[in-house]
């Protein structure tokens, strides 16, 4: 009861708008990253946020919506998490940002999985989230002096395909996990370092 012997209201906790949506996508990733898609129901994220049903709507349309947003958030974090320091030595950046890659990959290794071999299908937009990530990556290192002096068109393409044999390699490791992380990663570096002639120094 209240002092003036009216009924207490519920403390509901008020997000803004992006406070919110940060909030929902947050709970996806965590909800994608341990069952499949069709095992994540909206109403099991708006119990979870503690929030109506329709307010999920009123940020997500459908499910389909919130999933690629889900996934273009987890893009986004794993582009931020492997951004490494400028300043450091070009063997040490590259061997940083690849762990990180592999931690990234671990943690979401359901999600990384579905991403990768097509999500909820020939979606466009999943397409879009999983080719803007490997331009992303492949920009990073094009933009390495030590690695693209000058950026050739042989050497994107290399890069391109360094990219591609990464996630390929990610995605059975995920699977077995039968050889060390550290070997997985020196592996990338000298696949690296023999299609670009990377310095090693």
């Amino acid at each position: 009861m209240s002092r003036s012997g009216a009924p207490a209201l519920k403390r509901r906790t008020r997000l803004v708008t992006s406070e919110r949506r940060a909030q929902l996508l947050a709970l996806g990733l965590q909800m994608f990253a341990s069952r499949s898609y069709d095992e994540v129901s909206m109403e099991e994220l708006a119990a979870k946020a503690g929030i109506s049903k329709g307010l999920v709507y009123h940020y997500f349309p459908t499910k389909r919506h919130f999933y690629v947003a889900a996934l273009r958030e987890a893009a986004r974090q794993l582009v931020a998490e492997t951004e490494t320091d400028e300043s450091a030595p070009p063997n040490e950046r590259l061997e940083k940002a690849l762990v990180a890659y592999l931690t990234f990959v671990e943690r979401h290794a359901r999600q990384y999985a579905a991403l990768m071999r097509g999500g909820i299908g020939s979606d466009k937009q999943v397409a879009a989230v999983v080719e803007q990530t490997r331009e992303a990556i492949v920009e990073r290192v094009l933009a390495a002096p030590e690695i693209a002096p000058a950026a050739t068109p042989m050497l994107r393409l290399a890069v391109r395909g360094w990219v591609g044999f990464v996630e390929a390699t990610a995605l059975e490791w995920i699977e077995r996990h039968d050889i060390e992380r550290d070997a997985l990663v020196r592996m990338w570096m000298a696949v690296l370092f023999t299609a670009t002639g990377f310095a090693r120094a």
